[in-house]
């Protein structure tokens, strides 16, 4: 009961960290802050405690671990069944089969490990079952957008947000659209950019910062489903829930002083000539995108990677130990553990994503969850928190792509976007805070 009091006084923590850095302390956005924080309790319910909405997270995992497993049939056929390997599920035909597939933990094989009788695995090797489930995830996607599945999803989104938190129509759907994907939402917004104010802008990129694009949902989930079967269900939960959170944080620390243009309303959403493509081309195009976007995560985790090792030969410095001191208050502030321990490992976790992007810290959150080093709240909690692109490596591709669609205002992205990587930050914890305040032992949300 302690720690989810914790949680819910870390709320209000952490808006006061974003007010303290507020370039307006005197104008306090309160409805957006009131009605933000209001709308993630009343989410948290459905997510965590009402039965219905919450088995509905079960099923979404399921439906999302069957299309891991697809994606793993693809790399499969390409790198055989060594390298990827058989789940070794069994279960009843059709249908009832597939689910049981689904909702079942993953077989990770660890060298020696026997697939097929006569075949040696390898272990879980990223390149060739992480980063392929980028490309399917991408080309999914991008099918249902040519289908018109997403937008009608999105404008929902955006006109609730709209409506619930007086923020301009642009920014709500671009803070929509970002629970799909990425830096590609502000292509929805493109005729704006050139007028939007400083706040919109922030807001905007607070928005890429705290939540992930549904393409590399597949790649974060396939680390934790062993240890946590529902994790894909609850990282697209976390996305929601970080939207509005990241909309609180944004305005606290950049209030809007002027008039949006779209304050009145939501634009249509368009994503430029996509909707001309067929369902196979749009499928095959996504896919290619997928590619670009798998070859850009390894390029920039072994450059990242290695160049902090090679920093790390400096004598006493260790980022991890760093980043995690800098991150103790704030992981404290989520509820995450009163045991020094655990506190200080989750705050390790949490802290490596600045640098090292989130990747790492997900494979470290599952490994110490195995071995008994965590328990089951800080490891939901945790989850919640690392499931956002807050991380330095970030601000270069966001910087890039906002100011591709506007070069004009490059200077106005690039004052902003440090207090916007600040507030997706602050959003994700908001988030873990959500998890803390709900979550309790022999809860069924885990899926086991």
């Amino acid at each position: 009961m302690l720690l989810r009091l914790i949680s819910l006084l870390g709320l209000a923590g952490l808006c006061a960290i974003a007010w303290l850095g507020s370039e307006n302390r005197r104008q306090v956005p309160w409805k957006i802050v009131t009605w933000g924080i209001g709308i993630q309790l009343v989410l948290g319910v459905f997510i965590f405690l009402f039965p219905v909405t919450r088995d509905a997270v079960v099923w979404l995992s399921g439906l999302l671990n069957g299309l891991i497993d697809a994606a793993d049939a693809g790399s499969r056929f390409l790198f055989g069944p060594i390298l990827v390997p058989e789940t070794g599920t069994t279960g009843p035909a059709g249908a009832g089969r597939w689910l049981s597939r689904a909702l079942t933990p993953p077989f990770v094989p660890v060298p020696g490990d026997r697939i097929g009788g006569d075949n040696l695995s390898m272990g879980y090797i990223l390149a060739f079952r992480a980063l392929p489930q980028v490309i399917f995830f991408s080309a999914i996607f991008s099918l249902l957008y040519s289908l018109n599945v997403v937008q009608p999803v999105v404008q929902f989104f955006a006109r609730f947000f709209r409506w619930a938190m007086n923020i301009s129509g642009a920014e709500a759907l671009a803070g929509a659209a970002n629970i799909f994907v990425g830096i590609e939402s502000a292509i929805a917004i493109k005729p704006f950019l050139l007028r939007m104010t400083r706040s919109e802008l922030c807001a905007v990129l607070a928005s890429c910062f705290g939540s992930i694009a549904s393409t590399v949902l597949g790649l974060y989930a396939g680390y934790l489903r062993g240890v946590f079967p529902t994790i894909s269900g609850h990282l697209m939960a976390a996305s929601v829930l970080t939207i509005p959170a990241a909309f609180v944080m944004s305005k606290l620390l950049v209030p809007e002083t002027e008039k949006p243009e779209t304050l009145g309303g939501v634009p249509e959403m368009t994503m430029e000539e996509s909707d001309q493509q067929s369902p196979m081309d749009a499928l095959i195009l996504g896919a290619l995108d997928g590619v670009k976007m798998a070859v850009g995560i390894a390029a920039a985790l072994i450059a990242i990677l290695g160049l902090l090792e090679l920093l790390q030969m400096i004598p006493f410095v260790n980022f991890d130990v760093i980043t995690g001191a800098l991150f103790l208050p704030l992981t404290f502030l989520t509820g995450v553990s009163l045991d020094w321990n655990e506190l200080w490992a989750s705050s390790v976790l949490i802290g490596q994503r600045l640098l090292k992007t989130a990747i790492p810290p997900y494979i470290g959150l599952a490994d110490l969850s195995a071995e008994g080093v965590i328990s089951d709240r800080a490891m939901v909690i945790v989850s919640y928190v690392l499931c956002g692109f807050a991380h330095i490596p970030s601000v270069g591709i966001f910087v890039g792509g906002l100011s591709g669609l506007v070069p004009s205002r490059r200077k106005d992205i690039a004052s902003v976007v440090w207090k916007a990587l600040w507030a997706g930050t602050l959003a994700t914890l908001m988030t873990g805070c959500i998890a803390g305040i709900y979550f309790y032992e022999g809860t069924a949300v885990l899926g086991r």
